[in-house]
């Protein structure tokens, strides 16, 4: 595993020109109201050697209005997507977006998830890699496909009837809600048909894992920052979830920088939660 899941510009770069490595770039860039703009925005320019990773095509599985608005893909469908990018057990994959690790974050947890170790997130993104100058690509990069498996943590994920039999159990379940707090609090609502959240969560806003300039906090600050949100709590009932499994794998890796060990995921989220109108609702 990399020392850090992040990586720096700098650090980056000099990785680039060395040739002694396999290291594979992939851009997640993507927006939620406008679904191919991260795809356009990759061929106006991307880092070399870069892959695009679509949020809904390549880090997401089929919807069926009852699982959420990004559901995981099924092991099998990300086992093919990780082959066709050509991923093998000695490639180095760096995740980035221009959202501050917004989409990138889903990428890192999905390749982890896999039980894939060598994947890092782009700190400060987009930004940052042209703040420092980083050479930029037009041409769409090929890679050999991999015959590449994948080994599922199973563990790692929980879903809405796990998440419904132990509310209220704040010994064995603390949920851990990545969405803004006005969202949370079930105004504003305009991703989901329902505003508020899954009764007993706790609020941590994802942008909170940021500094000013779109890189994450230092290592020391996001640890004080999770112990002050989780005071009395094992990690191991910690569940994080968000509006559809996104933003909450962004809570997922800072927790990895604050050096806390792997805690779990409800991928379905609020937007799979209030899809069931007998589950009850908190506001």
């Amino acid at each position: 595993m990399p020392h850090s899941p992040l990586i720096s510009a700098n650090d980056l770069q000099q990785a680039l020109s060395r040739a002694d490595q396999d290291w594979l770039p992939i851009d997640c860039r993507f927006n939620l109201g406008n679904t191919g703009a991260g795809e356009t925005a990759y061929g106006q320019g991307h880092l070399p050697g870069a892959l695009y990773a679509h949020l809904d095509r390549d880090l997401s599985g089929p919807k069926t209005g009852h699982n959420g608005r990004h559901p995981l893909p099924s092991p099998e469908a990300f086992e093919r997507t990780v082959q066709s990018w050509g991923i093998a057990p000695g490639t180095r994959v760096v995740a980035y977006d221009d959202a501050g690790g917004m989409f990138a974050a889903r990428l890192w947890w999905l390749l982890r998830w896999a039980g894939f170790e060598q994947v890092q997130v782009l700190d400060g993104g987009w930004q940052a890699w042209q703040a420092a100058q980083g050479a930029v690509d037009t041409h769409a990069a090929t890679r050999t496909p991999s015959v590449f498996q994948i080994t599922p943590r199973t563990d790692w994920v929980v879903g809405a009837t796990d998440v419904q039999a132990l509310l209220g159990q704040v010994e064995r379940q603390v949920l851990i809600d990545a969405r803004a707090p006005d969202r949370f609090r079930g105004e504003n609502e305009t991703m989901d048909p329902v505003g508020g959240h899954i009764p007993g969560a706790r609020n941590r806003f994802f942008q909170l894992n940021l500094q000013a300039d779109g890189r994450f906090k230092p290592a020391d600050q996001l640890k004080a920052e999770f112990e002050a949100l989780l005071p009395t709590t094992p990690l191991d009932v910690v569940v994080h979830q968000c509006g559809s499994g996104v933003t909450a794998c962004h809570n997922l890796l800072a927790m990895a920088q604050a050096g806390l060990p792997p805690t779990r995921l409800y991928a379905g989220s609020w937007s799979e939660w209030c899809a069931d109108p007998s589950r009850p609702v908190e506001r």
